[in-house]
């Protein structure tokens, strides 16, 4: 037998044994978990459902997760920290993590808009949050049942399922945060547990630094589980790991020399002095107009009963011994939220969330096993605990009912959408828009320079931005506003400027999901109204000479439209070449989508000197000598035929003096 051979029949002996021995794992696996399985599997199925379903439709994009997508982005396709000046508000690590979900699955590719990608990565760190808390719950005592209970109150609730569709780093640190509890309950191994606990534990405030206040409650927990006899060691190594893996943070700022500051440079220094000191507080709970009080109502408003059952539960497994560390965690974090002068983040909420759930399953399940075998005060007591519950149940229904719905079936960020198509299709890629971080990369990649696309907070902020318009907001031809840009005016001045100083010339949506579309006037606003004034009048006189063209066939409330005014100039000299000769046939001028009183810019044309314009789905040989005779300015955008006429289209920007 040669060398070769013998080499090739160990090679196929390793490989059999290699399977044989996956093949044993996967079989422990499932044995060891038999029982678990049929619990945990349909609660992820719901989850994921729950989740995933109609994820783009609600809720609406906000600024906050098209930052974090952005950033996501810049690493990926720019190899940068940030897509613009990184400025240590948060470690990067969370959104280093969507990028490289987003380069693993090509979701950037797979999505027309760039958040949804980056939502379809916190969806899944959601789902493994489920799970663990399925497992956190087991390793605290609770059954499978309870356990199952609080993975889906943890998963379904109206208050959760808007923060697990939003992309907030809290999402992407919260699986690595439950996982560093979970293994800090694990009673063998532990020295590698606790070691694995530090570096989760770690990874979870690089993610999102506010997860620091949960290291005492962790250390208690790792105390309390830890083996007398190897405490020493098992805690010492955690502390190491810990430390090192935490202090790469202060390294990354050392070798980019942004330690402390220096020469104008952002630096870590600054970023956690902003963070605890020089940012403005969310105000006080007695002001109805703070931001405290807002954000307490949008939680309010999508699940009080989460809120007021996961409040009363903290309190009361305090009494609890094994659930104390984790209903301590949620007392010090409720009572931190109302620190005087203190910034409440708005995800905030999402770390209350699991430990809530588990909480209120527990207490649900100790209150059912007391009632049925204990007597006496304890018994009234855990009789008024399953009532509360009862009541809480019953709320819930309809509630979540209603609530869930409308993320199932609503279609919040339409207005977005829209809004972004219509810029893309309408405004030149050569000027300069201020928009909601939402859409930066969606612009970008739609074919916007980097420094065309202006993130609006950036404007008064980043003194690279400011560097490249000297003339401040006059140097934006467009600003696209949303809700989260109406809301800080007064604290960005030239962004303020901006809005005051342009006109609307789309809109799309109502309410707080309104998107407005404004051109900028450097002029100011005075100025772009009289130039308006002007251009409706020179329309009105030219309209009103060719309505009053016998050539001209047009219905009386376009006839209206055109002698008002109303009709963009160049479609009424477009029509004059042709009544110089022939007749003309006019069937409407549709107004676009979310122009609402801009001039009419669309005309849709049924014949020309007596003969229709369209034939059989296909324009006709007079039409298409017509629309070859269109030159210049007065050649349409786009040609296409609607419902069996001739539509011609304009871009929204009239080159100016079309009429001497």
């Amino acid at each position: 037998m040669t060398s070769a051979t013998v080499s090739r029949a160990r090679f196929r002996d390793f490989i059999a044994e290699s399977g044989r021995s996956l093949s044993g794992t996967f079989t422990r696996f499932f044995v060891r978990h038999r029982l678990a399985i049929p619990w945990l599997s349909p609660v992820l199925v719901i989850s994921a459902l729950a989740s995933l379903v109609n994820f783009g439709g609600a809720p609406q994009r906000i600024d906050d997760e098209g930052t974090y997508t952005a950033q996501a982005y810049a690493v990926s396709a720019f190899g940068q920290l940030a897509h613009y000046t990184y400025s240590y508000d948060h470690p990067p690590l969370g959104w280093i993590q969507i990028a490289g979900y987003a380069q693993l699955t090509g979701a950037f590719a797979r999505y027309d808009l760039a958040v949804l990608a980056a939502r379809e990565a916190v969806i899944v760190a959601t789902l493994i949050s489920v799970a663990l808390v399925w497992v956190l719950a087991r390793r605290l005592g609770l059954g499978r049942a309870a356990s199952s209970a609080a993975a889906l109150v943890f998963a379904l609730s109206p208050l959760a399922l808007q923060f697990h569709r939003t992309v907030y780093l809290d999402n992407i640190a919260l699986p690595w945060l439950l996982a560093a509890f979970v293994l800090a309950l694990n009673k063998r191994s532990q020295l590698a547990s606790f070691a694995a606990s530090a570096a989760f534990f770690s990874i979870a405030v690089l993610s999102k630094e506010t997860f620091l206040l949960a290291l005492p409650f962790l250390a208690w927990m790792m105390v309390r589980s830890s083996h007398q006899a190897t405490r020493r060691y098992t805690l010492s190594v955690a502390g190491t790991v810990l430390v090192l893996v935490g202090s790469s943070y202060l390294l990354l700022a050392a070798i980019k020399g942004e330690l402390v500051p220096s020469n104008g440079k952002s630096s870590l220094t600054d970023g956690v002095l902003f963070q605890l000191g020089s940012r403005a507080g969310s105000g006080s709970v007695f002001d109805p107009n703070s931001l405290i009080v807002r954000t307490f109502s949008m939680w309010w408003q999508l699940d009080p009963v989460i809120i007021v059952l996961g409040t009363l539960a903290s309190f009361a497994a305090l009494f609890f011994t094994r659930l104390r560390p984790i209903a301590a965690l949620m007392v010090f974090l409720i009572v931190a939220m109302f620190r005087p002068n203190g910034y409440l983040p708005v995800p905030y909420v999402i770390v209350l969330l699991p430990f809530s759930a588990i909480l209120i399953a527990a207490l649900a399940e100790k209150a059912v096993r007391t009632l049925r075998h204990s007597r006496g005060v304890t018994r009234v007591r855990a009789g008024a605990w399953v009532a509360i519950t009862a009541l809480a149940l019953v709320a819930a229904g309809p509630l979540w009912t209603t609530q869930l719905r409308g993320f199932l079936l609503s279609d919040l960020d339409s207005p977005l959408r829209s809004a972004e198509s219509w810029a893309v299709a309408n405004i030149p890629h050569t000027n300069r828009i201020i928009v909601d971080d939402s859409m930066w990369v969606d612009l970008v990649k739609a074919g916007w320079s980097r420094d065309n696309v202006v993130w609006y907070y950036k404007v008064d902020t980043d003194p690279a931005v400011k560097a490249k318009s000297p003339n401040g907001w006059k140097d934006s031809d467009y600003v696209i506003t949303t809700d989260s840009m109406r809301s800080f005016p007064n604290s960005l001045p030239e962004v303020k400027k901006a809005i005051v100083n342009s006109e609307v010339v789309a809109s799309f949506g109502s309410g707080t999901q309104a998107v407005d579309i404004r051109r900028i006037n450097p002029d100011g606003l005075s100025a772009a109204k009289k130039i308006a004034a002007a251009e409706t009048a020179q329309a009105s006189e030219v309209g009103s000479q060719l309505a009053a063209n016998p050539g001209l066939s047009v219905s009386s409330s376009d006839r209206d439209l055109l002698t008002g005014g109303r009709v963009d100039v160049r479609i009424p000299l477009a029509l004059g070449s042709q009544l110089a000769t022939g007749s003309v046939k006019v069937s409407g001028w549709p107004a676009q989508v979310g122009e609402g009183d801009q001039p009419r810019r669309a005309v849709r044309i049924s014949a020309l000197s007596g003969e229709a314009t369209v034939r059989g789905g296909s324009l006709t040989a007079v039409a298409r000598a017509y629309i070859n005779g269109l030159t210049g300015k007065y050649a349409p955008t786009s040609v296409s035929v609607v419902d069996g006429t001739l539509q011609l289209l304009y871009s929204s920007e009239a080159p100016l003096d079309l009429v001497p």
